[in-house]
């Protein structure tokens, strides 16, 4: 049987480097798009690649970016993809405020590029396109929990863009009869997840705490909740979806709902330290209140513990930074994923329990090796916001 052939824009983020892995596992030919830089980017899928010299390689990489539309047009006549999956984006909310344009322009109209390539190549019958749509999409919501049917309100530039996105997929398949299909993916993270996101900001501070490599993390809006699952569950509901002899668009969420506060909280209680909050608002401070001991031992080590103990009730962890916080702000996402669960037969493996497990074990032992190195007098990498 010919091996199907797949196309994965942002195939360097987390989505495209489970996706990848996924599919080569099941068999497939896997293109991938990165963007040029100076320095290689390909940290999230090193273990995957294979050297151009190798013949009948299964993952083979492209330069390319969304706002190039000959770029990307070439690339898809070349691979002649049986499946795209368009994951590639200016994917954090606050920063697309500062960058409205370049955002509407790679997340918005670089969906429209995928299309019309696909269109114009004569691919509709065989190319099958996946978008990945996402929960900001309902921004300021109309209805609790979200479905495929509850209307949109975007508050932020990326938002809006991919709102466009979304739409412009839905014509597409109606206009030309396209199978080309949406992903309304709530939060999805992972040990993977860029640094930057709230969810690894907080469990890579956890882990740098705990281990003395740092005094407080400084987050914004704690209030806000958001429907937190595993991305390694959530590429398998894309792969589902163009599985689908009918192209359609699925909401891909947990149906559970939790303040960022609380995620701070798990993260914590990973590595045996309890915090307690006071105050409110951006005067709200978190405190390390207690310590099981016998958790921090394993979890993070005997060694740190003194250090740790020296903090209980003094300086704060958590702190709250103003500059953080979103022009337009949004409260509340919780998916209702009954239709995905009863088309697809999705059913995520990880809670959230176990997602907050997985990234604290992995950043506690990432963090480790830094202390390591730095104790050994050895450069580590910072990371600035």
């Amino acid at each position: 049987m010919t091996q199907k052939v797949a196309l994965i824009t942002g195939i360097t983020g987390q989505d495209g480097a489970y996706l990848c892995e996924f599919l080569l596992k099941k068999g497939y030919i896997v293109h991938g798009i990165k963007r040029r830089a100076s320095q290689f980017n390909t940290d999230r899928i090193d273990h995957l690649y294979q050297d151009p010299h190798i013949e009948n390689r299964n993952l083979v990489l492209h330069y390319g970016d969304l706002t190039d539309s000959m770029n990307l047009t070439r690339i898809i006549q070349e691979v002649q993809p049986d499946e795209i999956y368009n994951l590639a984006a200016m994917s954090h909310v606050k920063v697309s405020f500062e960058t409205p344009e370049y955002t509407a322009n790679a997340d918005g109209v670089g969906t429209l590029r995928i299309l019309e390539a696909v269109r114009l190549l004569g691919l509709t019958e065989k190319t099958r396109i996946y978008q990945a749509s996402t929960s900001e999409l309902y921004g300021l919501v109309q209805a609790v929990p979200q479905t495929e049917t509850t209307p949109f309100y975007p508050r932020s530039p990326y938002a809006v863009a991919k709102m466009y996105a979304y739409w412009i997929t839905v014509n597409y398949r109606e206009a030309y009869n396209m199978h080309a299909s949406n992903g309304i993916l709530f939060n999805h993270e992972s040990p993977i997840r860029g640094e930057t996101f709230v969810t690894r900001k907080v469990t890579r501070a956890m882990s740098r705490i705990a281990l003395g490599m740092q005094d407080t993390v400084y987050l914004g809006n704690l209030d806000s909740k958001r429907d937190w699952g595993h991305a390694k569950d959530y590429i398998r509901a894309m792969y589902l979806i163009l599985q689908q002899d009918k192209a359609d668009d699925y909401v891909i969420a947990t149906g559970i709902t939790t303040t960022i506060r609380d995620f701070v909280k798990m993260a914590a209680s990973e590595a045996g330290l309890e915090i307690t909050f006071k105050g409110e608002g951006a005067d709200e401070k978190g405190y390390l209140s207690a310590i099981d001991e016998t958790v921090f031992t394993e979890k993070v080590g005997e060694q740190y513990l003194e250090q740790m103990k020296a903090r209980i009730n003094a300086e704060p962890l958590v702190a709250v930074d103003p500059a953080y916080f979103r022009p337009t702000e949004v409260d509340l996402l919780i998916g209702d994923p009954t239709k995905s669960k009863t088309v697809l037969g999705w059913e995520p493996k990880y809670d959230l329990a176990g997602l907050v497990e997985d990234m604290m074990q992995s950043d506690i032992k990432l963090m480790k090796k830094d202390c390591y190195l730095q104790e050994g007098g050895y450069r580590t990498l910072n990371y600035f916001e």
